[in-house]
């Protein structure tokens, strides 16, 4: 990416239309690329129509993830969000370009639509730009358990000794991440993620300094993910109100998810994402049970009583933004 370029458009959401911004970017110069468009379903948002004819749709979808494979490094990885009817089209504009490595489905039930099973997740696909250079690191998240007796929900039976102490490996199906649901936790956006879903894609695939592009910014999810995370970030967004709601949020963010010096994603005090490779240096930060079989029913605790790093009053300043964006 030239300097002019970086200059103009980096750790800015730029205001405009994602396809005629892109045209600025170089080919090869993004680390990685995430977008969560309209769903066409007819959501109010400010200034796109959400409902438009199924081909039109779909043409519009094709030139922006094609743009999105373009200024990707060969290093680097795409990443789309959608609901299935969509992403079984985005695949077939993926293959052709791209290197397919997950379809990721994450929890978030929804009503009842009748005569249909219940929808209960959305997909993120996940493709490579050159799959013998992508950067991708392993990422944990915590052992889940009982919240009255505090025992792995799991019955790892005479394998305990095996169990890694923070947490077994993400697999493709994240079930710990849930959708925004009260109103109080959001922006006046109709199509909002947590944001430290986006973190724990920041990790698996970025090193710190990297830049993350993001072309339906929405109110700066990504963004915010990026910069917590000691990543650079580029935002485009068609909405003027929504851009400002997120250059507003972002001058209250830091770069401050670590313990120690390991970038880490948290949420609700606790440790929600960490890259397996990193867990040498943290577990100096825990005091893990001995004999390792005791994991069954004691977990793992910060060996100063909170993680080293975290501000613990940052929710209270910021009005919850840590937790969503």
């Amino acid at each position: 990416m030239t300097d002019s370029t970086m200059k103009e458009y980096l750790n800015k959401i730029t205001k405009g239309d994602c396809l005629k911004i892109f045209k600025d970017i170089p080919d090869n110069s993004i680390d990685i690329t995430f977008a969560d468009p309209p769903f066409n379903l007819n959501k109010k948002y400010n200034s796109t129509k959400d409902k438009r004819a199924v081909q039109e749709y779909l043409v519009w979808c094709q030139q922006w993830i094609q743009e999105m494979v373009r200024v990707t490094k060969p290093t680097g990885s795409i990443f789309v969000h959608n609901i299935p009817k969509w992403l079984t089209f985005y695949s077939g504009f993926l293959n052709k370009i791209a290197y397919f490595k997950h379809w990721i489905c994450w929890d978030a039930p929804t009503s009842p639509m009748g005569k249909t099973l219940q929808p209960a997740h959305y997909g993120i696909l996940f493709y490579a730009k050159d799959l013998e250079q992508t950067k991708f690191y392993e990422i944990r998240y915590p052992h889940k358990r009982c919240r009255k007796c505090g025992y792995l929900h799991k019955d790892y039976g005479g394998k305990k000794a095996g169990l890694h102490p923070f947490g077994p490996l993400v697999s493709d199906v994240w079930t710990d991440f849930h959708r925004i649901k009260h109103n109080k936790y959001r922006d006046e956006h109709p199509c909002q993620l947590p944001v430290h879903l986006l973190e724990r894609i920041i990790l698996m695939s970025t090193d710190e300094g990297d830049v993350v592009l993001d072309p339906f910014s929405g109110t700066g999810t990504t963004a915010i993910a990026a910069k917590r995370l000691g990543r650079k970030y580029i935002g485009f967004e068609l909405d003027q109100e929504y851009a400002q709601i997120s250059e507003s949020k972002l001058l209250q963010e830091e770069a401050n998810s670590k313990i120690g010096n390991i970038w880490v994603s948290f949420y609700l005090d606790e440790i929600a994402t960490v890259r397996d490779i990193d867990w040498t240096e943290l577990s100096q930060y825990h005091d893990i049970p001995e004999p390792i079989e005791d994991i069954d029913f004691t977990a793992i605790i910060p060996s100063n009583g909170k993680p080293k790093g975290y501000a613990p009053n940052r929710d209270k300043k910021l009005g919850k933004l840590p937790l969503f964006s």
